[in-house]
């Protein structure tokens, strides 16, 4: 099969096989490509040494010259299809890696030392899985010593020789296999699973970042319920205790078909593939184990469970290492996530207030949210929910049609204004201009500048 290269990689072929260099594109380009789908990244791999790519090609960055990694730039000039448009970044930089055999590894996570090799072999004798261990080059086509596009036809993920080997020396490899699974839908082999199960310990000595980066890719792939083998193997156990309580709390509710953790899985199929809405869906219910309650009737409850769920979501995301802004904006999804559950739904004076505690711009997610939940539940008083849902949307629509006031910003008058009529700078300014704000949400129309000044001077002056 022919593998179609960027311009930029192809050029970096060739020129080191002028110069006598073997060189080819290499691990998840060739998988993806095989796939038809378009890689993200080109990687290359040489017999060439970092010092010797560095000779050949005048523009280079020592990304990871001790692992035998040097980027290269290619010259714009080289790109330049008589279009006139200037390659991106991505189409102009590549990472040439030397062929090369890993040292010890004594800490699951990288090795002692690396040594260069002038074998295409060895060098794909270290890598991961059978499909991220091929190489291909215009000349000879795809080298695939261990019959990875056999294992991507059955759709299997399988190391390269001995899987607790391969696990060994970097665990992150073993959420990498669910993570792979779940983004092109595979079975993960026999013997690979079982590898998995007993080196899963392993992932406590693997940073939070790098966890972090395989899950959040695994939960915003097309199977985020992939989880669920996660869990079976002991995964989440290391990096996600509370996932598995999850799993082990049953909802004895007429509202519910699963325990909290499948129910969870249920949601995250049902929003879309973003990390704020994978993660909020992933840790809405996070705080039900704790709240869980059963009465006389055997029905069970769990009251509060949406403020420790946010809680408890927000230590479990700054675990995880991800950002702030990603963080507060899942917290704000989990804690809302139930808003109008009860009866016929909020009224407007009430649901306007929420909006503007929640923020416009994240309506959106909270829909999304409170939808995702329902998918996941039972049948019981179902049109009633879609009711309630369908009366939140109208009541947003005409709020937003209205251009109805539900931030500071969106007063018609400011602290300029208040100066101007005697008040001075300082918190009651603040204050004064949160009293207008609250009522302004209580009544939209008292929002025009004669009025609001009307009761500055009224009330305040």
């Amino acid at each position: 099969m022919k593998i179609e290269i960027p311009t930029g990689a192809a050029y970096i072929l060739q020129q080191l096989n002028k110069h006598g260099y073997e060189a080819y594109i290499v691990g998840g380009c060739v998988r993806d490509s095989l796939l038809g789908k378009q890689p993200n990244d080109w990687d290359i791999t040489t017999s060439a040494k970092p010092e010797e790519v560095k000779a050949i090609f005048h523009r280079t960055i020592d990304t990871g010259i001790q692992h035998g990694t040097v980027t290269v730039l290619v010259d714009r000039e080289i790109l330049d299809d008589g279009s006139g448009s200037l390659a991106s970044h991505t189409d102009y930089a590549f990472e040439v890696t030397t062929y090369r055999v890993d040292g010890v590894y004594t800490d699951h996570r990288r090795p002692e030392s690396v040594c260069f090799t002038a074998s295409l072999e060895e060098d794909l004798k270290r890598r991961d899985f059978t499909i991220n261990a091929m190489a291909y080059n215009p000349e000879q086509g795809v080298i695939d010593i261990f019959s990875g596009q056999e294992d991507l036809e059955k759709g299997i993920i399988r190391c390269v020789g001995e899987a607790s080997e391969r696990f060994d020396e970097d665990a992150l490899r073993i959420l990498r296999a669910v993570r792979f699974a779940a983004q092109l839908d595979f079975v993960i082999e026999n013997q690979t699973r079982e590898a998995m199960r007993d080196q899963a310990k392993f992932l406590k000595d693997i940073s939070a970042e790098r966890i972090c980066t395989e899950l959040t890719k695994m939960i915003v792939s097309k199977h985020p319920e992939r989880l669920e083998e996660a869990y079976e193997l002991g995964l989440t156990n290391i990096f996600l205790p509370e996932f598995d309580r999850m799993m082990q709390t049953p909802q004895n509710n007429p509202y519910h078909l699963y325990d909290v953790g499948r129910h969870t899985l249920q949601v995250m199929r049902a929003v879309s593939a973003t990390p704020v809405l994978r993660y909020a869906a992933l840790l809405h219910d996070v705080g039900k184990p704790e709240c869980k309650t059963t009465d006389e009737t055997g029905v069970d409850h769990f009251y509060g469970h949406q403020e420790l769920s946010a809680k408890m979501a927000r230590t479990i995301l700054r675990r995880l290492k991800l950002d702030n802004d990603t963080i507060d904006q899942v917290c704000r999804l989990v804690r809302n996530h139930d808003y109008g559950l009860s009866g016929d739904g909020p009224g407007m004076k009430s649901f306007r207030r929420f909006v503007a505690q929640l923020g416009a711009e994240h309506f959106a997610d909270f829909l999304e949210i409170r939808k995702g939940d329902m998918a996941g539940q039972s049948a019981y008083h179902l049109e009633q929910r879609r009711q309630v849902i369908a009366h939140m949307e109208a009541m947003y629509a005409e709020i937003i049609e209205q251009k109805q006031c539900l931030k500071l910003s969106e007063l018609e008058i400011s602290g300029k204004d208040l100066i101007a009529i005697g008040v001075k700078p300082g918190p009651d300014m603040g204050r004064i201009l949160k009293a207008l704000l609250d009522r302004v949400l209580e009544e939209p129309e008292l929002n025009t500048r004669e009025q609001l000044l009307a009761i500055v001077k009224e009330s305040y002056l």
